[in-house]
């Protein structure tokens, strides 16, 4: 069930492309609490304005959707917007469902560009469980390319919003990423995309990335169990690289950190989705971990995953040289599960190495 408040805006905290951080007080008890509003869909709220938030994830103490949302703003409902193409629906059904230009409809000026495509012509595509993954991939792609051109294709298996993501506006302004692109329910991005595999052909034939980086929105669902969590579309997003002549990487979610025995090491959900899952080559990347006990665990885990793994994976060891300064020097924070770089390096250096191997693999200089 949804729990609704009202409340009026004290002050507004930041704002990035796309959304806006308010401070709101709340109608009856006072309290004040955050807030975000993605400017898209309600404007951007002034001090002084009531507003309706959705405030189910602050009340219940999530983690990355601990905060309330602004659904409408009562007083200063926005215009309508002046008519134009585009008739896909996104966040479809629901009361805040938008209809958007995608790249692939028939409105699109890259409609006829994609609409024989099926060709990725080796692009490498490096697929990651978590979003936290995303700067350290590209991190890793411009420590061996610094000129290459990176992509993110999001899916919406966590933050349907692309706004909702400050790593994206970050990387977006550093000019670190030519694009991100919005796949299936997800919406925001430069361009939307109505599937995963046309997210992908996009990236390439609309975009001209050199490597792309697919990974859910800011989030991630899981319940413990074995199946149940929503990184276990990082094998779907890997087929679909393969069946478009793509070159598959699978990014491991590494911890040495998390205090949950199937987080340690390489995750049961990387396990589970490239183990289990997957059903197409790919490329598994680890590099040199700092703790030599961790190194010699995931290298251990790794050397299993590949022994049991459905898939034909093949272990590739990447020179761990730069990988520590690219981090070091990444234009956004570096975050996962609540942990920094100095609090936990291996999951980033896990990825920079898979972001490193895919530029390796560029043909495209």
């Amino acid at each position: 069930m949804m729990q609704w408040r009202a409340g009026t805006v004290r002050e507004e905290v930041r704002r990035w492309p796309g959304a806006s951080e308010l401070t709101v007080v709340l109608d009856g008890s006072g309290e004040e609490v955050r807030a975000l509003a993605y400017t898209a869909v309600t404007g951007a709220p002034e001090p002084g304005e009531t507003v309706l938030l959705n405030a189910s994830a602050l009340l219940r103490g999530l983690g990355t959707g601990g905060l309330a949302f602004v659904v409408a703003r009562p007083d200063a409902l926005l215009a309508d917007p002046p008519a134009g193409p585009g008739h896909i629906v996104k966040a479809r059904y629901t009361p805040l469902q938008q209809m958007l230009l995608a790249v692939d409809e028939q409105d699109s000026p890259h409609h006829d560009l994609l609409a024989e495509a099926d060709d990725l012509d080796g692009l490498p595509v490096v697929v990651a469980d978590l979003h936290s993954a995303l700067p350290a991939v590209v991190a890793g792609v411009h420590a061996v390319a610094p000129q290459a051109r990176v992509a993110y294709v999001m899916t919406d298996g966590g933050a349907l919003p692309a706004a909702f993501s400050r790593a994206v506006a970050g990387l977006r302004e550093a000019g670190r990423l030519v694009a991100c692109l919005t796949v299936g329910q997800a919406f925001g991005g430069d361009h939307e995309a109505v599937t995963v595999h046309t997210g992908l052909l996009a990236a390439l034939h609309v975009v001209g990335a050199d490597v792309v980086v697919v990974a859910q929105g800011p989030g991630n669902v899981g319940t413990g169990t074995r199946w149940g969590y929503s990184g276990v579309a990082a094998a779907e997003a890997l087929h679909a690289a393969d069946v478009l002549g793509g070159r598959a990487v699978a990014s491991l979610r590494v911890s040495g950190a998390d205090a949950r025995d199937r987080h340690r090491g390489i995750s049961h959900h990387s396990r589970t989705a490239y183990g289990s899952a997957l059903l197409v080559p790919a490329d598994v990347p680890v590099t040199r971990l700092p703790d030599p006990a961790l190194d010699a665990l995931v290298r251990s885990q790794a050397d299993a995953l590949v022994t049991g793994a459905r898939a034909r994976l093949t272990v590739v060891d990447v020179p761990v040289d730069g990988l520590d300064d690219a981090l070091r020097s990444s234009s956004v924070p570096l975050s996962t599960m609540g942990r920094g770089y100095a609090q936990d390096p291996a999951p980033f250096l896990v990825a920079a190495a898979a972001g490193a191997h895919a530029a390796s693999l560029s043909a495209r200089p």
